[in-house]
């Protein structure tokens, strides 16, 4: 039994951070299902960006496309949830035997929507539409303004990967969205199970420690004490009066999940954030080098603590060497928006410069 299907029963699920239409069609993504207990995958602009600029496998498609009067971000919507939907499919049996928990893929609103909360709401309503599967989430950010946007697009019945939280107080805001929108429906005699997870930033904490220089001996924890402290936040959640009434009345909770958990110290393990993190009834959405490098060499630890007292007393030496989390919560999600919105700028223009490129060759 290799590591990943260890992780799989100890009630983890394992999700891949990447999308391409090379890992559709040679039956790669597949493999990982069978063969690594894969049983989700998320998106993002960024991976589309490298996935269309370095492949001739979107091609054809483009030119269809051009054909048919597509053009920029329309265009690229049409490659997108040509890819999740084929995606969708395959993890489609995983969705059904779990009746629902897992078996997700995910699709982002525009980026440069991040701080509109009108559009948002549109755009996660129509993407969701045009997918048309019922394992797909939509992704909004977790920004002050995509939390109204959060809560609506729930309300609407839409699923949502709430996505760029990075701290305790980041995650409660987005649990509050999704249980406002929940509880709505519940008063309007809707059906309250509206699935939706909470994406959880950790490698960027431990890049700006390093960034602020603290001590060696701090080094590549802060990810994991801040993961602490919002996995006890979680786990209260689930205990909460207030979301075991909504619980009664048929919705499903709002999972946690692990993301950026890609080791970016190459001093440190490959496999130091899925080691740190693994705990039942979450996700851990890894990058695929990551996830090759847990099947191959990867180990099960301790499972985290409900108590989070390690977190806790982790984050004490941090402040005593001048890190204040709140502010560099708050420096991050703005980071984490803005880097979302460069690479969806490039991701239009790789689109722009390849269909100018095959309408010069037809």
């Amino acid at each position: 039994m290799n590591a990943t299907q260890q992780l799989h029963d100890l009630g983890q699920s394992i999700w891949l951070d990447n999308i391409t239409r090379d890992l559709l069609n040679k039956g790669t993504l597949k493999g990982y299902i069978e063969q690594l207990s894969v049983t989700g995958l998320t998106s993002n602009p960024t991976i589309f960006d490298q996935a269309i600029k370095n492949s001739s496998a979107y091609d054809v498609s483009i030119r269809e496309k051009l054909a048919k009067g597509r053009a920029g971000e329309e265009l690229f919507f049409d490659l997108a949830i040509e890819d999740l939907v084929c995606a969708a499919d395959l993890f489609r049996p995983v969705h059904d035997r779990t009746n629902g928990v897992d078996g997700w893929v995910s699709l982002e609103v525009s980026p440069l929507l991040a701080y509109d909360t009108a559009q948002t709401i549109a755009a996660a309503k129509k993407l969701s539409a045009r997918a048309a599967r019922p394992n797909l989430f939509i992704k909004i950010p977790g920004t002050p303004e995509g939390l109204p946007a959060i809560e609506e697009a729930i309300f609407a019945g839409v699923p949502v990967n709430v996505t760029l939280l990075f701290s305790r107080e980041h995650y409660l805001a987005a649990s509050e969205a999704w249980l406002r929108g929940i509880e709505r429906r519940i008063a309007a005699g809707l059906n309250p199970r509206v699935d939706s997870v909470a994406s959880v930033f950790i490698s960027r904490w431990d890049a700006a420690a390093t960034a602020a220089k603290v001590p060696e001996t701090l080094s590549n924890r802060l990810g994991i004490a801040i993961a602490g402290r919002i996995y006890k936040a979680y786990l209260d959640q689930l205990l909460d009066p207030r979301w075991q009434r909504v619980y009664n009345a048929g919705a499903r909770p709002q999972r946690l999940l692990w993301a950026s958990t890609g080791t970016k110290d190459p001093k440190a393990s490959d496999t130091l954030y899925i080691k740190a993190l693994a705990a039942p009834f979450t996700v851990n959405t890894m990058p695929e080098g990551t996830l090759k490098a847990f099947a191959d060499h990867g180990e099960i630890g301790p499972i985290m603590t409900a108590d989070g007292m390690a977190g806790e007393n982790m984050l004490m030496q941090f402040a005593k060497a001048g890190v204040n989390v709140d502010d560099v919560a708050a420096r991050l999600q703005d980071e984490g928006a803005k880097s979302f919105v460069k690479s969806w700028n490039e991701l239009l223009a790789v689109i722009q410069s390849k269909s100018a490129a095959l309408k010069q060759a037809a």
